[in-house]
């Protein structure tokens, strides 16, 4: 199928005489963060992902760039301190698809004390270079609007800042760059074996255009959940895997209440439950914490996390949560690096890099673990690593202050450009101008360009859903299926029907069977 997005140099990987630089396994954030940032500085790169580009752990998460408040319990300063250093850089970079929120913690009596709770969002609002969102301020519910939806016991609480982000968008815009910057992403391509010969990596893979034998000089295993199936099952390696499989679950709930402020909860078992504005007329609720033994492909919300999870925000709000008023539901298994501990909860969620050079080999690089916050220092870790053993690794960094696909715009220019958007185009809602300058950015001007009607959108899929913007979608971002749509690149499954789903799936694979 066409695409926007030029191919990498004619002839890289083909053969033994012009490998690529370096072979990236998995589509996942840290995967599709690494081959951008070392596209940018000039490696030849190829990306394999077996399924579609955030189609796990990366499009499950709580959608938030964030420092982890709850992770200064646990003395992980390093990782906090780096996480809340990249909220503003992430948010200047991608200002369509990260945005500031407002978190409420209300204080619960019997739990952490007000002056703990004060302590940290001291260290909170301080360690981390914090320029632009605001800072920590106390409330008095009983005045202040936060307080309405809430039960009446809950008398003082602190509110502070964090981003929210649209983690797949987050996904496929490194994909887009690094497709720009020349690398070759394959999708629905799966890595069957690699091994090491004559100081390069053969990896031999499985997809659309069949069995196919690519050469690079380097390796990365940025598998997730699966990094220690690849190093076991594909490459045979000895290395332990060194994964602890952590379950995370979110609901969905018709909206909660008005205001469009974030809560933090706190619970008695130690852990914290978030609700937040979700999609306009919903809200999210997350997360759980639980030890995952399963296949990753087959992870689903259980009964017992839904449950969990209503009676953890019926215990503050005054309007019940129950199972019953779940729309939706959502679970991922977050690869973290297995340090030991005794609940998943406290597990690390720092990432780990490893690197194996045996002498005069190829090196392969492993990550484990990682937040989605902290990807692109990550990606910058890894090259690092890799610099001994590649040269173009050792060239300039880039990615803080390079803008990634629709975020070359202000950063506080969002509602500018969505008048710039809608301005010339009455027939076009507000509310659908403003959704697509929140997927595309900038690039929703290339989506509607020559547009004059909706008609010129062509056949309506259901909500504000047309032809164009999938066959933008497939044309420019991978996209294949109705999944790919309504799931990743956006969340419009939450307003199609199901037989408008089916009729868009239907579209679709006509159309990938016509290009094939």
């Amino acid at each position: 199928m066409a695409s926007d997005t030029p191919p990498s140099a004619p002839g890289f990987g083909a053969d033994r005489a012009s490998p690529y630089d370096l072979a990236v396994i998995g589509g996942g954030i840290n995967g599709c963060g690494i081959a951008r940032d070392a596209a940018g500085r000039g490696a030849s790169v190829v990306l394999f992902e077996k399924s579609d580009l955030a189609s796990a752990t990366s499009s499950r998460s709580t959608k938030l760039i964030h420092g982890g408040l709850r992770y200064l319990e646990y003395y992980e300063f390093r990782l906090v301190r780096e996480a809340l250093m990249e909220r503003e850089r992430l948010w200047a970079i991608a200002p369509h698809i990260i945005r500031p929120l407002r978190f409420v913690l209300p204080h619960h009596k019997g739990l952490r004390p007000a002056w703990l709770l004060r302590l940290g969002l001291f260290l909170y609002d301080h360690i981390g270079g914090r320029k632009l969102l605001p800072p920590t301020r106390t409330l008095d519910l009983a005045h202040d609007a936060a307080g309405r939806p809430l039960k009446d016991d809950k008398a003082k609480a602190f509110e502070y800042s964090d981003c929210w982000v649209e983690d797949a968008r987050l996904v496929v815009l490194n994909a887009m760059d690094a497709a720009v910057r020349g690398t070759a992403i394959h999708t629905r391509t799966r890595v069957v074996s690699a091994r090491r010969e004559d100081g390069l990596w053969q990896v031999v893979t499985d997809g659309p255009e069949g069995e196919r034998t690519i050469w690079a000089k380097a390796l990365v295993n940025a598998a997730g959940p699966w990094v220690g199936e690849v190093l076991n099952g594909v490459i045979h390696t000895n290395a332990k895997a060194g994964v602890r499989m952590v379950q995370g679950s979110h609901i969905i709930v018709p909206k909660l209440y008005e205001h469009d402020r974030c809560y933090i909860f706190q619970n008695a078992d130690g852990r914290i439950v978030f609700a937040i504005p979700y999609e306009q007329d919903f809200t999210l609720i997350g997360t759980t914490d639980r030890d995952y033994h399963g296949d990753p492909a087959e992870v689903a919300a259980t009964p017992e996390e839904i449950a969990y999870l209503c009676a953890a925000a019926s215990e503050y709000f005054r309007q019940p949560v129950t199972p019953d008023s779940v729309v939706w539901t959502y679970s991922g298994v977050r690869p973290l690096y297995d340090d030991g501990a005794s609940k998943a909860q406290e597990a690390t969620r720092d990432y780990v890099l490893t690197l194996d050079v045996p002498a005069g080999s190829a090196p392969l690089l492993s990550v484990f673990g990682g937040k989605i916050t902290t990807y692109r220092r990550l990606a910058e870790a890894a090259i690092e690593k890799l610099a001994p053993h590649a040269a173009w690794a050792a060239r300039a960094q880039w990615t803080m202050t390079g803008a990634l696909p629709g975020g070359d715009f202000p950063i506080g220019g969002f509602e500018a450009l969505v008048s710039e958007i809608a301005a010339p185009r009455p027939w076009l809602e507000r509310k659908t101008a403003t959704r697509l300058a929140r997927a595309y950015g900038t690039r929703a001007r290339d989506l509607l360009e020559g547009a004059s009607s909706l008609a010129d959108l062509g056949r309506h899929f259901g909500a504000d859903l047309y032809e164009r913007e999938v066959r933008y979608l497939m044309r420019t971002e991978w996209a294949r299926s109705a999944e790919d749509v309504l799931w990743r690149r956006g969340k419009l499954g939450l307003r199609l029907s199901q037989a408008e789903r089916e009729e868009l799936d239907d579209f679709m694979r006509q159309q990938v069977s016509e290009a094939a």
